[in-house]
């Protein structure tokens, strides 16, 4: 379930900022903050459903899936093509995530 709220957390978090990246970069309609400000709510709900023991140990790994979801959102809502270094940062970024949220935990 923790994968599940890593995307939907990206998804909303993602949506929120690019709702204002409408309305003050490309000067879009000032309607825009409403259903900004309800997705990073949402955002912020579901990033608090990750199974951690530490906010900032959830946060940092969440780190690596916005990455590669913002990977993704250049393609899919932009419609802009990522390169190869895009894929690469995203993949060296999940892991990191992976190593942050499920290594082993004890003695340094």
């Amino acid at each position: 379930m923790t994968a599940v709220y890593y995307i939907l957390a990206a998804f909303f978090e993602i949506a929120g900022c690019y709702a204002f990246w409408m309305w003050l970069r490309l000067e879009k309609s000032p309607l825009w903050i409403g259903p900004g400000v309800v997705s990073l709510i949402l955002f912020a709900l579901l990033l608090t459903r990750i199974d951690a023991n530490f906010a900032g140990r959830a946060y940092a790994a969440y780190g690596g899936v916005y990455v590669a979801a913002s990977i993704a959102w250049i393609y899919f809502v932009e419609g802009a093509r990522p390169d190869r270094w895009d894929f690469l940062g995203a993949a060296i970024m999940l892991v990191g995530a992976g190593v942050v949220l499920f290594g082993p935990r004890g003695a340094p």
